[in-house]
């Protein structure tokens, strides 16, 4: 097998391990940005249930503000009726009805002023939880914004390392490109692998018979694989990888918005490439 198809398998190999840790990672971005927006959420939560709480009580302190004016209106027609009454009995009614109207407009104004008490302690209770909300979603907005760029740089990585692999793909012949895709297919990340000095696959490490490890040392023949594990032998040494800076970045300590903004360099990529 030349030298420029394993280029190209390693290539492959290399491009496809970078895009599952990209895939990986922008995976992992749902449950990040739900932990870093949960305590705006949950004071937000809790303000809807305290304005809630604050209208029914507004409304509850209405609809006894208009009971309260219906009987003072009814107790000052009964004044006057009884200032026009013609006998005892009919006087005796109107003061009864009077006096249960009196006890009724007092109880009314023991629940006005309990009901006035709640609804100030809900609109300061309301108030606070409004104020620390307000801060909790500015907090959350700078760490939100840097996840989503994060986010948005990972994704256009993906995309270029997809289309760097159709590239590669293109390279190969129909043999080859079986064989990675089979290997791609099944979920395993090794398809080439080195031969060791005495002879062995670099991957699962069986002995490789003598007459397939010449032909493998002198670049002859056909692809040539391992018989035990079925990875593609290659005498040609690996390449040195530098860290992709895209998805380097996300595990640095530093600032995200600073990593995001780090410049993709192609560095061993570019240079897997020319080899093949």
């Amino acid at each position: 097998m030349t030298i420029s198809t394993i280029g190209s398998l390693r290539e492959l190999q290399h491009l496809d391990r970078r895009i599952r840790d990209v895939n990986q990672e922008i995976e992992g971005f749902d449950p990040q940005l739900a932990e870093v927006e949960d305590p705006a959420l949950r004071l937000e939560g809790e303000l809807g249930q305290l304005r809630r709480r604050l209208e029914q009580m507004q409304e509850d302190a209405r609809r006894l503000h208009r009971s309260t004016e219906e009987k003072k209106e009814r107790s000052s027609k009964l004044e006057e009726r009884l200032s026009h009454v013609s006998n005892l009995r009919e006087e005796a009614a109107v003061k009864a009805e009077a006096d249960m109207l009196r006890r009724a407009l007092e109880a009314d104004e023991k629940d006005r002023i309990q009901l006035s008490e709640q609804i100030h302690r809900a609109e300061l209770a309301e108030e606070d939880v409004a104020t620390r909300s307000a801060e909790a979603r500015a907090e959350v907005g700078p760490r939100q914004e840097a996840l989503l760029a994060r986010r948005t740089a990972l994704r256009e990585r993906a995309a270029e390392l997809r289309a760097r692999r159709d590239a590669a793909m293109e390279l190969l012949g129909g043999g080859e490109r079986r064989v990675y895709e089979s290997f791609h297919a099944s979920g395993r990340a090794v398809v080439v692998a080195v031969l060791t000095e005495d002879g062995a696959c670099g991957h699962c490490f069986n002995m490789v018979p003598l007459q397939l490890q010449n032909e493998i040392r002198g670049g002859r023949g056909a692809m040539a694989r391992c018989e035990a594990c079925g990875v593609i032998l290659t005498s040609e040494p690996e390449p040195e990888v530098e860290p992709d800076p895209v998805t380097e970045a996300g595990s640095t300590d530093g600032d995200a918005g600073e990593a995001v903004a780090a410049p993709v360099g192609e560095g061993a990529e570019a240079g897997a490439g020319e080899k093949a």
